[in-house]
C-alpha cells in the first residue's frame, strides 16, 4: 500500500508538470542545473534523474525551483538482431562473453544497469566491428564481474581451451571492469604460454548509452589483435579520458585505480604493453619483451585456484581476533596488504598497545599451522622491504613471505592458484617468490611516480 502510495505521489508531481518517465527534462534545484531522463522513482517526494555521465541524481520535489521537458527522450531497448556475415578475407575472432557494464543496458526501474547483451547482441550494436574480422560468440555467463568467483576464472579457461581447435586469430573477453583486474592476474597464471591473443574488454558506461566507451574499446582490441604479432593476456582499456587511443595493459600489474573515469586501469610498478590510436588503427609498442606469435613454447592450462586464500589489510585497529579467524576457517593462504615496505602492528613499545604483541603471537600461530603467508604493500607504487625496519625483520622470521612488488590482488590470486595446483608446500614458498608472469620485478622501472588522477 505504501509503495502504491509513493508512486501516485511520484505521478502527480510528474502530471502536475506534464511530465512522464523517460522524458528528457532540465531542473533547477538549490541553484544548480540538472539535465537528465526522468527516471523511476521509489522514495516518497524524490524525482530521479539519469544524467548524461550515467549516474543518478535524485532531487527533493519540493526544493525544485524550475522543471521543463527538453524532449520525449526515448526508452531504452534490447538492439535488434543481424545476421552475422562471414567474409573468407577476413581473420576470426572469437567473443566469450561473461557480463559486465560493457554487455549491460540501463535498467529504467533502479536508474541503475543490468548484464543483459549476448555476444551477437554486443555486433548489433557496433556493426563496423564485422569490417575488420569475423566473429563467433560464445556466452559463457552473463555476470556484473563483482560477483565473479574464482570458479568463474577456471571456467573462462576452460572455455578459451575447448575453443583454440576452432583457430581463431584471437580471443575478447568482454568483462565487468570491478574485478576484470582479478580475472586478468587468473587467467596469466592459469594460461601458460598462449599461442595467440587474450584480451579483456570492458567499459566504465554501459554499451546503450551515447557516452560509452565500449565501442572504442573493442575496436582497439580487435585492431590489435588483428595487426600485431602479440600473443598473451592483456587488458584493453581508454589510454585517458578522451576518446582518443587504448593501451594493452599487463595482466599481472594492472589496477582499477578510478571508480568511474574511463581511463581508470593504470599499470602499476610497469608500462603498458602498447597503444592503439582509436580513428587510425596505428599501433606503438611501448614494450618490447612481449611474446610473440609462431613461438614454440607448449601452451599449458592449470586452472585449479585454492579458495581458502584471503586477504587482510594492516590499519592502527587490527586486532588478532582478525588474524585468528583464518586459522579458525582453516585458510591455506593469506596475503596481507601492510603499511609502507611491508609492516604490521606487532610490537608493543610503550605497554599502551599491548595488543600488537598477540596480533604477532596469532600470525606466528597461523604460520605453525601451514598456512603461507606473504606480505604485500598497501602504497599503490613501490615494493616490500622487510628488512628495513624492526615489524618486518620480526616477520620474517617467523615465515612471512616477501611479496616484492607483486599487488595484493595479484598476489591473492598467484597464491590462491599455486596451492590449487601445487602440493608440496615449499615449492608454493619458493614460486611464491619467483617472477612468473611478470608479476614482479627484479629492478623497479625508472617511471615509478603516482600518476596524477
Amino acid at each position: 500500500m505504501q509503495k502504491k502510495m509513493v508512486l501516485m505521489e511520484a505521478k502527480s508531481f510528474l502530471a502536475k508538470h506534464g511530465l512522464k518517465e523517460g522524458n528528457l527534462v532540465e531542473a533547477v534545484f538549490q541553484g544548480e542545473t540538472f539535465l537528465g531522463t526522468i527516471v523511476p522513482s521509489k522514495e516518497n517526494g524524490m524525482l530521479f534523474l539519469k544524467l548524461k555521465s550515467g549516474y543518478n541524481v535524485g532531487l527533493e520535489e519540493k526544493k525544485i525551483f524550475m522543471i521543463k521537458k527538453i524532449s520525449e527522450g526515448q526508452k531504452v531497448a534490447k538492439p535488434g538482431t543481424i545476421e552475422i556475415k562471414q567474409n573468407p578475407s577476413l581473420p576470426k575472432i572469437l567473443i566469450l562473453h561473461t557480463g559486465g557494464t560493457i554487455a549491460s543496458r540501463v535498467n529504467y526501474e533502479t536508474g541503475g544497469v543490468f548484464a543483459s547483451f549476448s555476444p551477437s547482441d554486443l555486433l548489433a550494436m557496433f556493426p563496423e566491428l564485422m569490417q575488420k574480422a569475423n566473429f563467433e560468440t560464445k556466452l559463457i555467463a552473463n555476470i556484473e564481474s563483482e560477483n565473479m568467483r574464482f570458479v568463474h576464472y577456471a571456467k573462462i579457461a576452460e572455455e578459451i581451451k575447448k575453443t583454440l581447435g576452432s583457430k581463431p586469430m584471437g580471443i575478447i573477453i568482454p568483462h565487468g571492469t570491478d574485478t576484470m583486474a582479478y580475472t586478468a592476474a587468473a587467467l596469466a597464471f592459469m594460461i601458460q604460454s598462449p599461442q595467440i591473443p587474450i584480451l579483456l574488454v570492458g567499459a566504465q558506461r554501459s554499451s546503450d548509452r551515447g557516452s560509452s566507451d565500449a565501442a572504442m574499446n573493442l575496436s582497439c582490441a580487435v585492431d590489435f589483435i588483428t595487426k600485431t604479432n602479440f600473443c598473451g593476456i592483456g587488458i584493453c582499456m581508454h589510454e585517458n579520458e578522451n576518446d582518443s587511443a587504448c593501451v594493452i595493459l599487463p595482466p599481472t600489474k594492472t589496477r582499477k585505480m578510478h571508480s568511474s573515469r574511463r581511463d581508470a586501469f593504470k599499470a602499476i610498478n610497469a608500462k603498458p604493453i602498447a597503444r592503439i590510436e582509436y580513428k587510425t588503427g596505428k599501433i606503438e609498442f611501448l614494450e618490447q619483451n612481449y611474446l610473440k606469435k609462431g613461438h614454440e613454447l607448449q601452451t599449458v592450462f592449470k586452472t585449479k585456484m585454492e579458495e581458502k586464500t584471503g586477504l587482510l589489510k594492516s590499519t592502527p585497529a587490527l586486532i588478532p581476533e582478525q588474524i585468528t579467524f583464518f586459522a579458525k576457517q582453516k585458510f591455506q593462504g593469506l596475503v596481507l596488504e601492510g603499511t609502507g615496505l611491508g609492516n604490521l602492528p606487532i610490537l608493543s613499545r610503550t605497554g599502551i598497545e599491548k595488543i600488537n604483541a598477540q596480533n604477532f603471537k596469532a600470525l606466528q600461530s597461523l604460520i605453525k599451522k601451514g598456512c603461507i603467508v606473504v606480505m604485500t604493500t598497501q602504497c599503490i607504487y613501490g615494493r616490500v622491504d622487510m628488512n628495513v625496519y624492526s615489524a618486518g625483520r620480526e616477520l620474517l622470521k617467523i615465515g612471512v613471505l616477501e611479496g616484492k612488488d607483486m599487488l595484493p590482488e595479484t598476489a591473492l590470486v598467484k597464491l590462491a592458484w599455486l596451492l590449487g595446483n601445487y602440493k608440496d608446500k615449499e615449492k608454493i614458498r619458493e614460486l611464491m617468490q619467483k617472477n612468473l608472469r611478470g608479476e614482479i620485478n627484479e629492478r623497479m622501472p625508472i617511471n615509478n611516480t603516482v600518476e596524477a588522477q
